[in-house]
């Protein structure tokens, strides 16, 4: 069941899903490959990367590569609708795939979040605070998303290698290998509710917690004590949930309060990477990694620690298998608020595989430090 009757924009969207008889998780195509990033609506980018990597309007390219996206398509950029149509077309044209990220989840679940004002109406003006201006989805625009989004996987496979947004957790894996994509969000929505009412308890001291801060967490200014029972529900929620875990990654309980991503946080994400321990390489988003320089390499958005000692063209992980190509470039819009001091820190990138090369949406192309 794609829509639960009360989405109207999703009651809308007739798709005679290509995505029945599919499942969630499917194969990568043969030959050679260029994954891109995290795109975050930054159109610009996305369109320049495409021309240093040598693929025409159509998504053809000279040598017969393939392009995959890692999700994250969406959010916080100026032309979220224009990325979506430009990648839907490279993807029905059969030379490029792509996967959902967890933003794409949140608006197939009808969650609005920060950054995410160009398609619900309700975040509009907390967002024009930070992201304008941004162009806003018609209604026909918002029903074109939900139907492209609802026809992606959320990983693909090959023997040489593996993409996920988020998180390569075997059993998590294991549970979405027979879903079929057309109950992908059903099944979102099943483990949700699971979570929510094992969490049903917390409720109480949610509000006990309100009461005591009022401001709310989603201003910077405003710095909250460390809230347990917010911990512990958003604890509970992220990992009963597998689809989250895959799209969002692992977490537990931070030691203090952070502001990442819109809001006070309380969880640190964790580098799961580090017990991943198959020889199968796995290319993600989402972490927010800062390419610098070699010698003076930044990262993050507000949560320390992801890649610290970690170049920033490096593999990581256990085996040295794990590559992060999320290069913030989802940051571009406090360049353009605050100013060009912190321009050469947001990027979007592509690993060209199997030759492990980076190259970025400026044109520059470096190899990438391992796998062996």
């Amino acid at each position: 069941m794609l829509c639960d009757g009360k989405d109207r924009i999703c009651q809308a969207v007739t798709v005679k899903i290509v995505a029945k008889q599919m499942n969630a998780i499917q194969n990568l195509p043969p030959g050679p490959l260029d994954i891109v990033g995290d795109i975050h609506g930054e159109i610009e980018a996305l369109t320049a990367l495409l021309r240093h990597l040598g693929y025409d309007a159509d998504g053809n390219h000279p040598r017969q590569r393939t392009l995959i996206f890692v999700g994250d398509l969406v959010d916080r950029g100026p032309d979220s609708p224009a990325v979506l149509k430009l990648v839907e077309r490279l993807v029905k044209t059969g030379r490029a795939f792509a996967i959902l990220g967890n933003h794409e989840i949140n608006l197939l679940a009808n969650e609005a979040k920060d950054g995410s004002g160009w398609y619900f109406d309700e975040r509009v003006e907390s967002d024009n605070v930070k992201y304008a201006p941004f162009i806003r989805a018609t209604f026909e625009e918002k029903i074109a998303a939900v139907a492209f989004l609802l026809t992606l996987p959320i990983a693909l496979e090959r023997p040489d290698l593996r993409i996920i947004h988020a998180a390569w957790i075997a059993a998590d894996i294991e549970k979405l290998r027979e879903v079929q994509l057309e109950n992908v969000l059903s099944k979102y929505k099943e483990w949700d509710a699971a979570a929510d009412n094992y969490a049903k308890d917390l409720r109480p001291k949610i509000r006990e917690e309100l009461k005591t801060w009022p401001y709310g967490l989603e201003d910077q200014s405003k710095q909250p004590p460390f809230l347990h029972a917010h911990a512990e529900h958003d604890s509970v929620s992220q990992m009963m949930n597998p689809l989250k875990i895959l799209t969002s990654g692992v977490e537990r309980e931070a030691s203090k309060p952070f502001y990442a991503s819109g809001k006070w946080r309380f969880l640190d994400r964790v580098k799961w990477w580090d017990e991943y321990d198959e020889p199968v390489p796995v290319v993600i988003g989402h972490y927010w990694r800062r390419y610098h320089s070699l010698a003076n390499p930044e990262y993050g958005k507000g949560e320390p620690g992801m890649f610290d000692d970690i170049p920033s063209n490096a593999w990581h992980g256990k085996r040295g298998n794990v590559f992060c190509i999320d290069y913030s470039v989802g940051g571009r819009w406090s360049e353009r608020k605050f100013g060009e001091k912190n321009k050469t820190l947001a990027k979007l990138g592509a690993l060209k595989w199997p030759e492990r090369v980076l190259i970025f949406d400026d044109g520059v192309e470096i190899p990438s430090i391992g796998p062996d």
